[in-house]
């Protein structure tokens, strides 16, 4: 368990890195803009995490075997996240609507994989026992929140662009990701790995593919006006 920590500390690390904006992003019309669209692979072999409820087990559930990383018979990879870096400008933000949510439910993170601009974030326990939830940018603590109530909802923070590891501190084997962007240039692959980032202003970007499993994969793109860029994208254990 200490080995494997000091790994997720330390991709966390080098994801907000990668993160981290070099441009304030600004608002502004995109004429003849290009897409990006592809799909997301995982060659390699699936390790599997063994779950074995300590407590709660009523609501959490007998032992279990989950996967590092979903794939499907084709090996296409789900939950996988792909976004631009380095955007100056271009296309507004999604219309803004209900507060993003990171939920306890059976002792999962529901969303697992999510991501969001820096802002507000609701944390709810879905579940009738004690849940901690505790939020980390790199080893830095973004929030930790006690929800002992089933129902209960508590309003937080996600200020600046980062990874945020997702941990409970009463249920240690649970864990969720967070990526804080700073544009709207981003995707989550569904069950088929397939993604799409639309109304991309032409030019020459910085994409990134990452899985908490394999880590982020970096490459360079171009973007033609009125066209899509296609991309196979194949993640490895780094």
């Amino acid at each position: 368990m200490g080995k494997r920590r000091f790994f997720l500390e330390f991709l966390v690390t080098a994801t907000v890195t990668i993160a981290s904006p070099a441009l304030a992003y600004d608002v502004s019309a995109v004429s003849g803009g290009g897409s990006i669209e592809g799909t997301i692979v995982y060659r390699g072999n699936v390790p599997m995490k063994t779950i074995i409820p300590t407590k709660d087990v009523e609501v959490c559930g007998q032992p279990r075997e989950d996967p590092l990383i979903r794939v499907d018979a084709n090996q296409a990879v789900e939950s996988a996240v792909v976004y631009l870096v380095d955007v100056a400008s271009g296309k507004d933000w999604p219309e803004p609507g209900k507060t993003p949510e990171l939920d306890n439910e059976k002792c999962r993170f529901v969303p697992e994989v999510q991501v969001i601009a820096p802002g507000p974030l609701d944390v709810i326990n879905s579940d009738p026992v004690l849940h901690n939830t505790h939020g980390y940018y790199g080893r830095r603590t973004a929030f930790n929140l006690a929800l002992p109530n089933q129902g209960q909802r508590i309003p937080t923070e996600l200020p600046r662009p980062g990874t945020v590891r997702i941990d409970c501190d009463a249920h240690g084997w649970m864990e969720g990701w967070i990526y804080v962007v700073d544009n709207p240039y981003y995707a989550v692959t569904g069950p088929d790995g397939k993604f799409s980032i639309t109304d991309i202003p032409p030019g020459e970007y910085k994409l990134v593919a990452v899985q908490p499993f394999t880590g982020p994969t970096e490459m360079s793109v171009s973007v033609e006006g009125g066209k899509a860029t296609t991309l196979d994208i194949e993640l490895k254990k780094q």
